[in-house]
């Protein structure tokens, strides 16, 4: 269903940044009858917002200001017309939250489930999505994954939204209310944005805020972030599931392997069972889920040798959950490193037959590396990588795999250009 072409009529919005996110939230709430002025500092995305009013905006007279996620509205980098809004007490919000406000005001009940945590959010997202459809029950999954959040349709009432959030996206919310909830885990990352881990903890956990005891909390107990923020949970209203990776209540499927999946799955089992799901159409949810490309993708296997696109992990613990999957690997990694580098993968050093390293902070993985013993060769560039793995691995290793720990803006516009150049190259190496 479309929404009202005059749900938001007599509304005026200033959208900032037209991005991924900001520029379909700016034809959304035109289409809903908003006055709405869209800007961006690039040229090209300007450009690219034609029939619509590219200004400057006017903070004058605006019911909110719509931040793209990536634009800072606080220290220590706040955005100067971020910083403006503030002063002038305007509401910042996030499409997320706007989507909200247009299912309800259009007079639909459908159910938001909010997924968030460090990793594994867009895993959980689209398995979640997954299983609510071999259910029987429509749904519609995106915001921080996939379709933006004021792209995606308007539910009946037996609908069901399912939302992946950032913590950028969280700290803008107004009156959204997640029927469920989940929190899979967190560790260090966004400091820059955030300040410190108290910081970034608490912006997270505003996943669970407006919850009633018609609700549910999820949360992962893996972590001690988490353990911490579960106590804080169970003075509030909503029911609270704590799940753990070393519990699983449903067994996994073939595109869901290791640890950090296990806990992906008792993540979507607490929730779809909130929603009435059951286990029965948990389990074969689970069973035909197809995986996501970037997130330990199978891409071709040369020489008895499996070569794995897990270009999603951007930390080490998300390369972590990957190096452990594996006895013998020749590993692919490197990019703009966060805080901490990979030292905390030591553990996983004995299974790496031979690391290649690429882009920008390789010199910093290979000091950590060579402190370990661990055999490794800075390559630079992926395509580098590629040619010496298909060489090396056949009777070295049981697999190549792209987990780099690192980002990927040195050398790629995002994680998922680095893993579809990484596929393209793998099966050009099959073709051979």
């Amino acid at each position: 269903m479309n929404f009202p072409s005059t749900l938001f009529k007599g509304q005026r919005f200033a959208v900032l940044g037209l991005g991924r996110a900001g520029l379909p939230a700016a034809r959304a709430l035109a289409a809903m009858g908003a006055g709405v002025t869209v800007w961006d500092d690039r040229p090209e995305a300007r450009d690219a917002a034609r029939g619509l009013t590219v200004a400057v905006p006017n903070l004058s007279g605006l019911t909110a200001l719509v931040l793209s996620p990536g634009i800072p509205h606080r220290g220590p980098r706040a955005h100067p017309f971020a910083s403006a809004a503030t002063e002038a007490g305007l509401p910042i919000l996030t499409d997320a939250e706007l989507l909200f406000q247009a299912v309800r005001a259009a007079g639909s009940r459908a159910r938001f489930v909010g997924i968030t945590g460090t990793n594994g959010k867009s895993t959980t997202t689209a398995l979640l999505a997954h299983v609510l459809s071999v259910a029987g029950i429509a749904n519609a999954a995106g915001a921080n994954l996939g379709t933006a959040a004021l792209a995606l349709p308007l539910l009946g009432d037996d609908g069901v939204y399912v939302l992946e959030m950032s913590s950028y996206m969280l700290e803008r919310l107004a009156t959204l209310r997640f029927s469920a909830a989940a929190m899979l885990n967190l560790s260090a990352d966004h400091l820059d944005r955030h300040g410190d881990m108290a910081g970034y903890a608490q912006a997270k956990f505003a996943i669970f805020d407006r919850q009633t005891a018609e609700d549910t909390a999820v949360i992962g107990v893996d972590d001690v972030f988490c353990r911490e923020l579960a106590e804080r949970l169970d003075h509030r209203p909503a029911a609270v599931v704590r799940i753990s990776q070393h519990d699983l209540p449903i067994a996994a499927g073939p595109a869901l392997p290791g640890a950090h999946n296990a806990q992906n799955i008792a993540a979507v089992t607490a929730l779809a069972r909130a929603l009435g799901v059951t286990d029965a159409a948990i389990q074969a949810g689970i069973a035909s889920y197809p995986g996501l490309p970037h997130r330990q993708e199978r891409v071709a296997t040369i020489k008895g040798v499996d070569w794995i696109n897990d270009s999603k992990a951007t930390n080490a613990d998300s390369t972590a959950w990957a190096l452990a999957c594996y006895e013998r690997i020749v590993w692919i990694a490197g990019g703009t490193a966060k805080e901490g580098g990979i030292e905390t993968l030591a553990e996983y050093f004995p299974r790496i037959a031979q690391a290649l390293l690429i882009g920008r902070d390789a010199p910093i993985l290979a000091a950590t590396l060579a402190s370990a013993g661990v055999a490794h060769e800075t390559v630079g560039t992926l395509e580098a990588a590629v040619t010496e793995a298909a060489r090396l691995a056949p009777g070295l290793a049981e697999v190549v795999l792209l987990s780099p720990a690192c980002a990927s803006w040195d050398q790629f516009t995002g994680f998922d250009q680095r893993g579809d150049r990484f596929r393209s190259l793998a099966l050009a190496e099959a073709a051979r």
